[in-house]
């Protein structure tokens, strides 16, 4: 919870300071009301004063509940403000670090449980210090002002207070005992409910391809059960906090009415009424004393819950970057890319790729082909720095990428990705993602080369048409050739396609390839794909195998000096098209 504070700022705590302040002149205030009271009590019942003086008396209590009423409302609103400062910085400094994970460390955390930590635990932050700053700095100088004028007052009384505050304490650790295991647990189980309803949600086609409806509900309800049983035991200890709360302030009234009640008729005549005026006084400090406890009752209900959040929050924090931004800005425009014997593994594991060396230079195309796993969209993820080579370097334009600042890097690099992901905006928006200063013209040459025009110009709004959310109004080819078209926008010096072809039609693969290679002249092209039709007529063709490079030249050479490749093809290519290369 600490280290969520530390997000606080200056005026904030300024602000907190002025909170201390308010409240000590509440607290004053309203520890004046006893005593007035008693005042009251003594100027009735003696008779000897004129009414005047009940006014006077009346007055200065009226004027302190005033007091600290205002005091209170001021410090509510401090507290919110310096809550809703500290949200939203806490919610900021997350989502950025989020942003900043490589693909590796964000695997250690589902997206449903990111998602809830963004929101619903920095809520519960929020939670806790706008309603419990006020509680928890009040509470104590209210405690301890209060026991002080008590023990002052009379020593039988004191310790039947003590008595009533051991009960009070015992009832919040036997409550936060049996509640505090089970905070972590509700979050928990929140993650995996998000994680179960967005996984149906988004495979909701599948799921229903398969009749696997009954499945799906059956492991929603598990989940939804168990969060709802565990929510319910901590709130059904909770609701043993307020009637015990009643009985023992309860109870201390009555003791504290029954021990007065003796020390009056124990009293000479004339001291009744100052004795029955102690009484009063007591009973009302007593009371104060019970009220803050209360009120640290209440903050110790919610801290658990905002602690496992907080730790929740920090465990993301805390997550090391693995990518560190370089600083090198100005790099002459070339758009090589060289690999120089690059080796990478995730984590602990086995290298997935070893020793891959490979230049190509500018306006040159250069292919990656082999089987699953072979290393092909792991070469992608190091050209674009989604993670950092375990050994070797990664050079663009003669310069190793750990150098260079993300801004410079992204503007030589553009990706399309092997999973066409596209956001509930327009296709306008889409296409000039990261590149809000693309013009029409450009925007126009990137959706004709990407041979998205057709389908775009038969839009309702063409360019202005919404795009559903992950892109469910359109195709799986009409997404792809958006992303190549938002890839294009950005006129990079190197462009790299990972699978970027799968979901297209050879007609229309054909056209896409022709059209880089004519209207690209000077774009260096990396191309990553399963079909050799795709590839054939790349510079250069790279074969990987269980992450070596095998085989590299043109086509029409790896078909006789590579047995990798050669298998490939013929596994796609008929006899006549081995034959003469085509």
């Amino acid at each position: 919870m600490i280290k969520i504070l530390k997000n606080l700022k200056t005026k904030d705590w300024l602000l907190i300071l002025l909170e201390v302040a308010i409240l000590c002149g509440c607290v004053y205030l309203e520890l004046l009301l006893p005593d007035y009271m008693k005042d009251i009590t003594v100027i009735i019942q003696s008779g000897t004063n004129s009414i005047s003086d009940v006014w006077v008396a009346g007055g200065k209590m009226i004027a302190c509940a005033l007091g600290s009423t205002v005091g209170s409302i001021i410090s509510t609103l401090i507290s919110s403000y310096v809550s809703a400062d500290l949200s939203y910085e806490t919610r900021e400094k997350l989502f950025n670090h989020i942003m900043d994970l490589d693909t590796t460390r964000m695997k250690n955390f589902s997206a449903a449980s990111l998602i809830t930590r963004t929101t619903n635990d920095i809520t519960q932050i929020q939670m806790i210090i706008s309603m419990g700053l006020m509680m928890l700095i009040k509470a104590p100088i209210l405690a301890i002002t209060a026991i002080i004028k008590i023990v002052n007052k009379s020593l039988e009384l004191s310790l039947l207070t003590a008595a009533a505050v051991v009960i009070i304490v015992g009832t919040i650790l036997i409550i936060m005992y049996l509640v505090l295991p089970r905070f972590k647990l509700v979050q928990k189980l929140t993650d995996d409910v998000n994680r179960i309803a967005r996984e149906t949600l988004t495979g909701n086609k599948v799921v229903r391809a398969f009749n696997a409806e009954d499945y799906e509900q059956e492991k929603f309800d598990e989940k939804n059960t168990e969060l709802i049983n565990t929510q319910i035991f901590n709130r059904t200890a909770f609701s043993f906090m307020s009637p015990v709360m009643s009985l023992v302030m309860s109870s201390l009234t009555l003791f504290i009415y029954w021990i007065g009640a003796s020390l009056i008729n124990s009293a000479e005549m004339v001291s009744k009424v100052e004795v029955f005026g102690n009484i009063m006084v007591f009973s009302s400090y007593a009371m104060y004393v019970i009220q803050a406890f209360m009120f640290l009752a209440m903050i110790f209900m919610m801290l658990p819950r905002a602690q496992v959040s907080a730790k929740r929050i920090n465990e993301v924090m805390e997550t090391p970057l693995a990518i560190n931004e370089g600083t090198l800005s100005e790099v002459k425009e070339e758009g090589t890319l060289e690999f120089k014997d690059v080796s990478f593994h995730y984590g602990d594991g086995k290298d997935v790729l070893e020793n891959i060396t490979f230049k190509v230079n500018k306006g040159e195309t250069i292919a990656f082909i082999g089987a699953t796993g072979c290393g092909k969209s792991t070469i992608v993820g190091l050209a674009s720095r989604l993670y950092d080579a375990s050994k070797g370097e990664v050079l663009v334009d003669g310069v190793n990428i750990k150098d260079l600042t993300f801004d410079t890097l992204y503007s030589k690099v553009a990706l399309v990705p092997q999973k066409a992901e596209l956001f509930s905006d327009t296709v306008k928006d889409n296409v000039t993602f990261g590149k809000n200063d693309a013009t029409d013209e450009d925007i126009k040459n990137a959706i004709s080369i990407a041979q998205a025009e057709e389908f775009v110009s038969k839009l309702e709004n063409k360019e202005n048409h919404m795009i559903a959310e992950r892109g469910n109004n359109l195709s799986g080819g009409q997404k792809q050739r958006m992303c190549i078209a938002r890839a294009l926008v950005r006129n990079s010096e190197i462009v790299i396609f990972d699978d970027s072809f799968s979901a297209l039609d050879y007609k229309t693969d054909k056209n896409l390839r022709s059209d880089l290679h004519t209207k690209l002249k000077g774009t260096t092209v990396v191309i990553v794909a399963q079909r050799i039709g795709t590839i054939k007529n790349a510079d250069k063709i790279v074969v990987l195998d269980h992450g070596k490079i095998v085989g590299m030249g043109k086509h029409e050479d790896l078909l006789k000096n590579c047995k990798v490749y050669y298998e490939i093809a013929t596994s796609q290519l008929d006899e006549n098209e081995l034959k003469g290369g085509k």
